[in-house]
């Protein structure tokens, strides 16, 4: 063998030994370990293209930012004494790095899918694996350049379709007993458990248990045991379960995902795009954002501290949480149920400045604790008024003290906005009576989150201080409680004040709801052209329709457009709400003041210019439908 091929040989040795050190290292120093791209392709012809991959991580138990995952320290270890895990991955990225703003929006994937082109861009194809033009709806986020990213995080959401899962390391021999609760709409003999998808539950143990009840609050009674049975996740019942009636399951399931990092998983993911050289997309600023339960995983984000990554840099600059309310994710405990349709009771603390709770007297903030305090993002709160109705959302409790009997300002880096007479996602125009007594709410805030995605680019990339918060308050009466709210009296209303609030545990919250005029309709807030120029008492609350039973009880997430009389001659008997005709003198009248209030939204910074056409047109058929001939 010749000396030279012999210094080859000992040369690509020492090449191998020096790159399996470095991916050591890497191993050891870097959470996201690496990333497996299963697929890349151009997202039609509008310059993006998608990468589809599994994102690895590694992460360190003993560091106090990672220690608060509970149960993370029952994690099984690699050699360098890291909990592994992985996720799905999902980026939309410009393919010219010229078109690219720099900025990363990454969704909280709400239960697997994706919201962000159908909000923002307002497309109505693509959802879970955009591939045309269309399914970036109108390029709204496009033409801006930023790079859309999702990340799995929930580990009990089945992989079909193209939703995203977090595969979670477990908690091996550790059990707890988990719940679900669920109320028909329809007499059934078997309910899948969606609440408990991914644990293996064990009914033959002793607390195993179904319970029943009436309304929010009502005593639960047993189930016999011999009446109900589990295969898998899927509960039967002799008899069938009644519509209307809440039932709660419980059962102990044993070697437990542990839920909790998938907000680890969320963080390091944006902090590997905003700081890692070798990310598939490079970006400045990472912006987060969630709707629903992906805003109230937001905040509890937010809440444990997971704004900073290992190394103590800041994650996101910016933060949208939407129609989350005051609650949190059951995410971060044993047994946790993230993937549940009802939100956990609301916790102490709601606020975002540290305040005594008056129960436990404990002091607490959502922002303003020792976990939380540094690197804190610019923060947008967003809440309808199916928010401020609902118990488990309780969304005044983000703005006043616990006891409710204060206002509360927040921190200088955060917003709060009102947005006024929606429900939680506004329903299809023009809407129908399906399961509430009402018409649905269609009131469309889309374009106000448009011009408040815009604020919160400008402030945190510009400096520029973004449209002042606005919400109900206490001090100018357009925050009032529920027991005490003047509701006008409509034949074939029921009275919203029969609502019962939330519950922490056994503690009554203080229930506090947006004030309304003569005509039902809310007085604070950011108020669209369609809810400021109304054909309707636009409302958060509907109650369940006789169909579906339990008509004194909520429907969940739906609000009312109860609509007012076309003249005076076709009012109902009692209905003191005055007709179009009494209202409006005219089309052209109607559309003018519509047009004006549009100019003042602009102005204010809650709708962009570009916008007002389709706000208008909006505006127009709803006068079209409204005053016509019924």
């Amino acid at each position: 063998m010749s000396e030279v091929s012999t210094t080859q040989k000992l040369l690509k040795r020492a090449l191998a030994v020096s790159v399996a050190l470095a991916c050591l290292a890497l191993r050891a120093e870097a959470e996201v370990v690496r990333v497996d791209v299963a697929r890349r392709a151009d997202v039609g012809t509008s310059g993006y293209e998608k990468i589809v991959g599994t994102i690895h991580f590694a992460i360190n138990p003993l560091d106090p930012r990672n220690a608060v995952i509970v149960d993370l320290d029952k994690a099984r270890t690699n050699v360098d004494r890291r909990v592994e895990f992985s996720a799905d991955l999902y980026i939309l990225r410009p393919k010219d790095a010229a078109r690219s703003n720099g900025v990363a929006l990454v969704e909280v994937s709400t239960r697997g899918n994706k919201g962000l082109l159908s909000l923002f861009g307002r497309a109505t194809s693509g959802g879970l694996d955009p591939s045309t033009d269309a399914d970036l709806g109108d390029g709204f986020l496009t033409r801006l350049g930023y790079t859309l990213v999702w990340v799995g995080w929930q580990f009990d959401v089945p992989r079909e379709g193209g939703r995203l899962k977090l595969d979670a390391p477990v908690a091996t021999g550790v059990s707890a007993v988990v719940r679900a609760q669920f109320t028909p709409d329809k007499r059934v003999n078997e309910k899948t458990l969606d609440d408990l998808v991914g644990y293996s539950l064990d009914p033959n143990v002793a607390d195993a248990s179904l319970t029943v009840r009436d309304g929010a609050y009502g005593d639960a009674k047993p189930v016999a045991r011999a009446e109900w049975a589990l295969r898998g996740n899927t509960l039967t019942l002799k008899g069938g379960f009644e519509s209307g009636r809440t039932y709660q399951f419980a059962a102990r399931a044993t070697d437990l995902p542990i839920a909790g990092t998938g907000l680890a998983a969320f963080r390091d993911t944006s902090s590997w795009l905003k700081y890692r050289p070798d990310a598939l997309a490079t970006v400045t600023y990472a912006y987060a954002y969630g709707l629903s339960q992906s805003g109230r995983f937001l905040r509890t984000f937010l809440y444990y501290g997971f704004n900073s990554d290992e190394k103590g840099r800041q994650v996101f600059d910016g933060v949208l949480a939407h129609i989350a309310g005051g609650a949190r994710l059951s995410i971060n405990e044993r047994g946790a149920r993230p993937n549940a349709g009802k939100a956990p009771s609301p916790a102490f603390p709601f606020a975002d400045i540290a305040m005594r709770d008056p129960v436990s007297g404990r002091v607490d903030g959502l922002l303003d604790n020792d976990r939380a305090r540094a690197n804190q993002p610019k923060v947008f709160y967003t809440n309808t008024a199916v928010e401020y109705w609902l118990g488990d959302r309780s969304a005044a409790l983000v703005h006043t003290s616990p006891d409710g009997k204060a206002d509360v300002t927040p921190p200088q880096n955060v917003r709060i906005y009102f947005l006024t007479g929606t429900q939680h996602v506004p329903a299809r125009f023009p809407s129908t009576i399906t399961t509430g007594q009402q018409p649905a709410n269609p009131v469309e805030y889309a374009w106000t989150m448009r011009a408040l995605l815009t604020a919160m680019d400008r402030w945190v990339r510009q400096g520029t201080a973004p449209p002042a918060s606005q919400h109900p308050n206490l001090a100018d009466g357009t925050l009032v409680s529920a027991s005490e709210l003047s509701f006008p009296e409509i034949p074939g209303v029921q009275s919203p004040r029969i609502i019962l609030g939330g519950r922490e545990g056994a503690t009554v919250l203080p229930f506090l709801v947006p004030a309304v005029d003569a005509d039902g309709n809310e007085r604070s807030g950011v108020r669209t052209a369609e809810q400021a120029v109304p054909v309707a008492t636009f409302t958060g609350w509907n109650f369940r329709n006789q169909t579906i039973g339990a008509t004194d009880q909520l429907v969940g997430l739906m609000g009312s457009a109860i609509p007012f009389s076309r003249t005076a001659a076709e009012k109902k008997s009692g209905d003191t709400r005055p007709s179009i005709a009494e209202r409006y003198e005219s089309r052209d009248r109607y559309l003018a003041v519509a047009s004006a209030h549009c100019a003042k939204l602009v102005e204010g910074g809650y709708l962009l210019a570009v916008d007002v056409p389709q706000v208008m047109k909006r505006v127009t058929d709803q006068w079209e439908m409204a005053s016509r001939a019924r």
